[in-house]
């Protein structure tokens, strides 16, 4: 997983500056709207400096100041409050086993616009480039004049090298070693590669920012789709491993007489909580399997099948309870629709296993960001660039998108 985090402290005033620059656009960035007095405060410089950094955020067209918000509670004159302006904005892409998303996310982690679409039948990655990119045309048709295009960020459901956004594997996709990064940087005339990430893990920087998990230091998220996996926040930071490859969650072994998984392997958590499984307990015909959320939502009173389905989501759950101790544990995907048919199940399933000390911290939750967490995990993602050092990231953004396909 790539984090949201900031770069280093340079060597020199100029560095420092921009360094500064960066980590206020950050703070304005995850809160959306913030007192100067409160930027002061969290970063130990004097009030002159915090209100040069702003003023020259507002000359980049990134913030602006306005009069602040509230009851004042101190005496004196109140402090103005800094807020984020559409002066740049990223283009996140969710692709999925049942479709793609693409949105315009601005600074702030607001949604100004998306498009959803099929995704092709073969799964062949070229087309489906072709289809985020007709996609991306659609949400960049009505940009503000002067906004800069700062990033592309995609959420794949598959093992990722992130040096350059080679898909390893995404069994679900049927990828195996695919460049992906490479094949959309072919159809798109502007900026550099898109950078990619796992679907999960960035379901977990999504929820540990904006969401759910808020202020909570050891979070899981855990994406249901077609497969499982997670993304793991460990004492604030990413859990990566040595390729970056960690989270798989999906493909632990479990029964090992179990069912055959796309991985090639027998038995994965996958094949008893994904949504093949999901789907036959309660009666979604294959066919409909992409449309297994709304299918969902129609369900009143769960069967003997799905309750079996929910206590393997709760054993399985307390592997994760016991390993990593988190405090927080969130269910995206299609797990959404499903955990409150059986919560009791799942409770039930995750006491059996869990130890008690850990299992008494953690509480089981529904993403804060509904269905968007992964696709504003994207989106923070391609924010990484300008929240290093937003002058050099708008001197190269572009500011006249044209989105064409390679002819």
């Amino acid at each position: 997983m790539v984090s949201a985090g900031r770069a280093g402290v340079g060597t020199n005033q100029e560095d420092v500056r921009r360094h500064n620059l960066g980590t206020v656009l950050g703070h304005v960035h995850r809160a959306g709207r913030i007192s100067r007095a409160e930027l002061t405060a969290r970063m130990g410089l004097n009030r002159s400096t915090i209100a040069g950094l702003v003023t020259e955020l507002e000359s980049l067209g990134l913030a602006e100041q306005v009069k602040p918000s509230g009851t004042r509670v101190s005496a004196g004159r109140p402090s103005v409050d800094v807020r984020a302006r559409n002066g740049a904005y990223v283009l996140a892409t969710d692709v999925r086993v049942d479709g793609l998303t693409v949105a315009r996310v601005g600074i702030g982690g607001i949604v100004e616009a998306r498009a959803t679409g099929p995704i092709p039948s073969s799964h062949d990655p070229y087309a489906i480039g072709d289809s985020v990119v007709e996609l991306m045309r659609l949400v960049v048709k009505d940009v503000s004049e002067g906004s800069a295009l700062v990033g592309i960020g995609v959420s794949v459901p598959g093992i990722i090298r992130q040096s350059d956004g080679f898909v390893r594997f995404a069994p679900n996709l049927g990828w195996h070693d695919v460049p992906f990064a490479e094949i959309l940087a072919d159809r798109i005339s502007t900026l550099d590669r898109p950078v990619l990430g796992n679907d999960a893990d960035l379901g977990a920087l999504a929820e540990h920012l904006r969401g759910a998990g808020m202020g909570v230091a050891d979070l899981v998220y855990l994406s249901g789709e077609v497969g499982v996996g997670a993304g793991i926040i460990v004492g604030g930071v990413p859990l990566e491993g040595a390729g970056g490859y960690a989270g798989e969650i999906g493909h632990l072994p479990y029964l090992p007489d179990g069912k055959l998984c796309h991985c090639g392997s027998r038995g994965c958590w996958e094949t008893e909580i994904g949504a093949p499984a999901i789907a036959l307990a309660v009666g979604c015909p294959a066919d409909r399997v992409t449309a297994l959320g709304e299918f969902l939502e129609g369900v009143r009173e769960a069967t003997p099948e799905l309750k079996a389905v929910g206590r393997h989501l709760g054993r399985g759950l307390s592997s994760a309870v016991n390993l990593l101790n988190p405090r927080v544990i969130v269910l995206g995907g299609y797990l959404r629709a499903l955990l409150p048919l059986v919560s009791d199940d799942v409770e039930e399933g995750l006491a059996s296993h869990a130890l008690i000390a850990p299992r008494e911290l953690v509480r089981v939750c529904l993403p804060g960001l509904g269905g968007d967490s992964v696709l504003l995990g994207a989106a923070e993602l391609a924010f990484g660039s300008l929240l290093a050092d937003p002058v050099a990231c708008l001197a190269s953004a572009c500011h006249n998108v044209e989105v064409e396909l390679a002819g």
